[in-house]
């Protein structure tokens, strides 16, 4: 399987969508501040999960 995520393009998007929210005045500053926030957070926490590569579990003898 192949797994073509992109944390960063993801965060972009995501930061356009709150960006475009906060000019068109349909939140504050305070709100922006927020969501940005939370986003940050998200991205954060997303990447500690994605963090590293498969490993396929190695045989030992007993379990050939």
């Amino acid at each position: 399987m192949t797994y073509n995520f992109d944390p960063n393009r993801w965060y972009d998007n995501e930061r356009l969508v709150i960006d475009a929210r906060f000019r068109s005045g349909r939140i504050h500053t305070r709100e922006y501040k927020d969501a940005i926030d939370d986003l940050d957070c998200r991205y954060d926490e997303m990447l500690d999960r994605l963090d590293g590569t498969y490993q396929i579990p190695s045989q030992n003898a007993e379990n050939p």
